[in-house]
């Protein structure tokens, strides 16, 4: 039912609502917004697993993109529907909190509202299905910690396990072993413990895209890649053992605040004043010289007297670096970040192996290299195809989240649906001890998480039923719950020897997050719209005239 919010006094209607905005209330209501949610879950579901389909993304401007990437996905379709947008939402909180599974807590999301739906049509309210979900989400949490096993930062072959299964249905899916072994590599070098507990920063780690060459090309530097040139044709463009200084001030004669008028009468006060300039300069270049820095970041300007003062001393220099640069700089050779060049002294300096501008695919860049021990590295990726680099980046930074994940959390799981069957197994015992109204939901929420195993199944090109029958039977025997589906042959596998492996806090939040967004839909009972504005005609303070008016 779609009207105005509107009340009768004595037989007039009496209009609360703007005119044009639109009302629906009910379980017309409820059924739209899960129509809504249930489409954009519908539209990720062929996205799912190693034998996952890409998406082809056309935006306004015409640029493309092709991803298979959930959060990737949502973010371009431009979503408009309010309750589809929810889902956008918790795809995007997914990707940004732990990086991956977003089209896993999208399509679990879909599947718990689909089963909700089945239940409202048996005259069950939507209170007691969020509370039977909140109950299952419960028990799931608690056997998902037991089913799980623990992992450390020296497990490597564990580890590139689960990169690699992050990368699985990436277009790098080919040279998943190369990226695994980088990534894997990435992640132990800017792990650090924090009281007690190992914290791994993806943010430490620099991804940078060239275009040219191969996937193979793709190299982790052990340090960062700063994308500016060397400030002065004259300037070395390789320093080895550089000793590096950080500066966030210019290397310039700093202008005065207040505009200011300087009266020059004879040509020897000109000559001066350049020259107490030159002085000025000069004095920055020997001090950072006599601390004995041969490399210079700065996060501000380098005036050209100054850049001619530091090629004559053999220095190399790089102008207006970004403030994140700077800090992963900082990281990576230990040097200190100085806000005046007179505070500068040999202890804040940083030290890497190498330091040298290089050419790749015609732009230039400065490479800092082979640093000792360093908190901040980075990847450049390498690929011949603009949109495959992209995917290749989308890929990465999967599989970088999933190993910091692992890592931090330390325990992992089965993947390949081996989890949700088990689960369901579970809820449904738990649920006939919940029994009432409640139990069905728990049953709903069961059902629910078997459309992962089942989607996986279904991309596979394998019949889904005769998948989750005999995926059910093999979970009855003892000891079973790491028994998933091979995509490849659709037989039950365990998933543990074929070293499909995902780690704990991925599964759980996918869970935590999908159960929230069902419950946010649920229980919303009505829609009231406000009439959409036509551009051009809206009116605020002080546009009352219309154009052209005096």
């Amino acid at each position: 039912m779609a009207a105005a919010l509107a009340g009768q006094v004595g037989g007039i209607p009496v209009l609360i609502l703007k005119e044009g905005s639109t009302r629906t209330v009910g379980r017309e209501a409820q059924r739209a917004n899960i129509a809504a949610a249930r489409a954009i879950a519908e539209t990720l579901r062929t996205t799912l697993g190693p034998r996952g389909m890409d998406k082809m993304l056309v935006d306004s401007l015409g640029d493309v993109t092709i991803t298979n990437d959930g959060a990737t996905v949502l973010d371009e379709m431009d979503v408009q529907h309010p309750a589809a947008k929810m889902l956008v939402e918790i795809a995007k909180a997914q990707d940004e909190e732990v990086g991956d599974g977003t089209t896993t807590v999208v399509v679990l999301a879909g599947e718990l509202l689909k089963k909700a739906e089945e239940l409202m049509a048996k005259n069950i309210h939507p209170t007691v299905i969020i509370d039977g979900y909140s109950k299952a989400l419960e028990y799931c949490q608690k056997e998902l910690e037991k089913l799980s096993s623990p992992i450390s930062l020296n497990d490597d072959e564990l580890l590139k396990l689960i990169a690699k299964t992050a990368m699985h249905a990436k277009v790098v899916s080919s040279v998943r072993d190369y990226l695994a072994d980088l990534t894997v590599k990435a992640i132990r070098q800017i792990a650090e413990e924090r009281d007690g507990k190992i914290v791994a920063d993806v943010d430490q780690v620099q991804l940078v895209k060239r275009q040219g060459g191969s996937v193979m090309d793709t190299k982790l530097i052990q340090g960062v890649i700063v994308d500016k040139e060397v400030v002065h044709t004259g300037m070395p463009k390789r320093i080895e053992k550089a000793k590096i200084a950080l500066l966030d001030c210019p290397l310039e004669v700093e202008k005065t605040e207040l505009d200011a008028e300087i009266r020059i009468s004879d040509p020897a006060q000109m000559k001066a004043f350049i020259e107490e300039e030159e002085r000025i300069l000069r004095g920055m270049v020997d001090k950072i010289k006599s601390v004995g820095a041969n490399v210079v970041f700065c996060q501000k300007g380098i005036d050209d007297v100054a850049q001619h003062y530091l090629a004559k001393a053999g220095i190399l220099a790089a102008r207006r670096v970004k403030k994140s640069d700077m800090e992963k700089l900082a990281r990576a050779t230990g040097a200190r970040i100085i806000t005046n060049v007179e505070d500068l002294t040999e202890k804040d300096l940083g030290y890497a192996e190498l330091v040298e501008e290089r050419k790749i695919a015609d732009e230039k860049m400065i490479f800092v290299e082979n640093c000792q021990n360093p908190k901040s590295v980075a990847i450049l990726i390498r690929g011949g195809l603009e949109k495959f680099i992209d995917e290749a980046e989308r890929a990465l930074k999967d599989a970088l989240y999933a190993v910091a994940d692992a890592v931090e959390c330390g325990r992992y799981m089965a993947g390949g649906g081996a989890m949700e069957i088990e689960l369901a197994k579970r809820l449904r015992e738990y649920a006939a001890k919940v029994g009432g109204k409640e139990q069905l939901a728990i049953e709903a929420f069961a059902s629910a998480l078997e459309v992962i195993p089942r989607t996986l199944a279904e991309n596979g090109g394998h019949d889904p039923i005769d998948v989750i029958m005999a995926l059910r039977a093999e979970h009855e025997k003892e000891g079973n719950y790491n028994v998933g589906i091979d995509v490849y042959t659709g037989k039950p596998t365990d998933m543990l020897e074929m070293g499909v492996i995902e780690p704990l806090n991925v599964k759980l939040m996918a869970m935590k997050s999908a159960t929230e967004a069902a419950s946010m839909i649920l229980r919303i009972d009505d829609v009231i719209a406000a009439a959409r504005s036509e551009p051009g005609k809206e009116k605020g303070p002080g546009k009352e005239k219309e154009e052209g008016e005096e």
